[in-house]
């Protein structure tokens, strides 16, 4: 009995410290516990994430099919943004997680400042092209002629920041990395809490501010995560984390960057190769109306709200994977992902389970046109019955990347997406007449086959050799 209650006190302050923040050397302590002190801050940081994006659609609904329509066009494109983003946050964690288990403090700090380099030089680019082809976009996409005339300022707006979101992504994948999970969750908590109070002022002209329809929720978006980058650099120069940014660091070094970006160029091509086969899913969808767009819109805003605290989860395997090659402990490291995935796997297996038994009142949440709600049911049905899967799939894939090893798994979804996800929702969907029902079977046949491959590769065991 004693021995159970000294458990569950453990436990309480292992849960207390995850929260609070904790300067634990996670190549040493149990891996239990170094699990739970990494992994919970993730989740907490990818619940607000998930909790952001569902509010936003709440609110943009209000303004009518077309406005949403327009949010999931813009946000197809904004995934290949997401895409660099991320690429360079799984290059910048598998160099920092190495330095911190190497016990290099100083190259990890110089490591940070070229990253942040990096991410500025590349969103700039993106930022003038997507500000000024905005209406161009949309009408590629397969935007109805009120969406390219009337709401493209919002995506204006949103292309044009995006070194904003590209930072918020860089920067927090470095206190993630160095294991100050505790510090990333409170900065996108900070960021999506201000928001989400600005998304309704903004779109609907509460109180004092100025009423700006679907562009208010760019602002908004704007503005919150804004101030979060902001603080971000505050805590990076105030100096009391392992990674301290001071100006010896802000100095341009092309070794470092070099290596950045050649590790860069998998994470990128994995996310691109996974987002651009989104584009042509939303593409294909946008053959059957603005009303399947939407309800697949919605659907996949619950997907994601559901699937980041797996993101989260495996977020820990990036950096325990890492830390544990660095500090010559690969065995430990390939323990400690095997166990955050089956974690992962049991979690997201209650929550899809809830919602392919009861994906009405889900999609109802948002929005009553009941021809939306019509075509979102099936598709949060069909597209969350693989949560089991994605789920060890996204651990096995981040372990792999912390490793280093950014090549292979972009291989695995260069093979998996384009080769088969792409030709196979369009034949499921136009040729053999399953219409928007085949494009979401073809996602749930190719996320479950990026799982068994990967698992497969994992199980070879070369990540572990990879030298960065």
């Amino acid at each position: 009995m004693f021995l159970k209650t000294d458990k569950v006190r453990e436990l309480f302050r292992d849960l207390l410290a995850s929260v609070k923040g904790s300067d634990q050397d996670f190549t040493e302590i149990p891996l239990q516990r170094a699990i739970i002190l990494l992994s919970v801050p993730m989740v907490l940081e990818m619940l607000m994430e998930s909790a952001f994006a569902v509010v936003d659609i709440f609110f943009v609904s209000r303004l009518g099919t077309e406005a949403v329509a327009t949010v999931g066009l813009t946000e197809s494109v904004l995934t290949i943004i997401y895409a660099i983003g991320m690429g360079l946050a799984t290059a910048t964690t598998s160099l920092v997680s190495r330095r911190i288990g190497e016990k290099d403090p100083e190259q990890a700090s110089r490591t940070a400042f070229q990253a942040i380099i990096a991410g500025v030089l590349v969103s700039s680019v993106l930022a003038i092209a997507g500000y000024h082809f905005a209406g161009e976009i949309l009408s590629l996409m397969g935007a109805s002629p009120v969406m390219v005339d009337e709401l493209s300022g919002y995506t204006s707006i949103m292309l044009g920041s995006n070194t904003v979101i590209m930072l918020l992504f860089i920067i927090n994948s470095v206190f993630r990395s160095s294991g100050d999970a505790a510090t990333a969750m409170k900065v996108l908590w900070l960021g999506n809490i201000l928001n989400i109070i600005l998304d309704p002022c903004l779109i609907f002209g509460w109180g004092p501010f100025p009423e700006m329809g679907i562009k208010g929720a760019a602002v908004a978006t704007v503005t919150g995560r804004g101030i979060a980058v902001v603080w971000q650099f505050i805590i990076l120069f105030r100096g009391h984390k392992r990674v301290k940014l001071r100006l010896r660091h802000m100095v341009p070094d092309p070794v470092i960057i070099g290596k950045l970006f050649r590790l860069s160029l998998g994470g990128i091509g994995q996310n691109l190769i996974g987002t651009t086969s989104w584009i042509f899913m939303v593409r294909i969808i946008s053959v059957f109306g603005s009303a399947a767009i939407a309800g697949y819109t919605i659907a996949i805003r619950i997907v994601i709200f559901a699937l980041l605290p797996s993101s989260g989860i495996s977020n820990a395997s990036s950096t325990l994977v890492g830390q544990n090659l660095g500090a010559g402990k690969p065995d430990r490291a390939e323990k400690a992902a095997w166990k955050v995935g089956w974690v992962n796997s049991a979690l997201m297996g209650i929550i899809g389970l809830i919602l392919v038994l009861w994906p009405e009142p889900f999609i109802r949440f948002f929005i009553d046109d009941p021809d939306v709600i019509a075509e979102g049911i099936p598709a949060l049905r069909i597209v969350s019955a693989g949560f089991v899967s994605y789920a060890l799939g996204m651990v096995m894939i981040g372990a792999i990347n912390g490793a280093g090893d950014t090549i292979t798994p972009t291989k695995i979804f260069l093979f998996v997406f384009w080769m088969v996800e792409i030709p196979l929702a369009w034949i499921l969907a136009l040729p053999l007449g399953l219409d928007q029902f085949g494009v979401y079977y073809a996602i749930v046949f190719s996320e479950t086959l990026l799982t068994v491959t990967a698992w497969l590769v994992f199980r070879r065991g070369k990540w572990k050799l990879r030298r960065v």
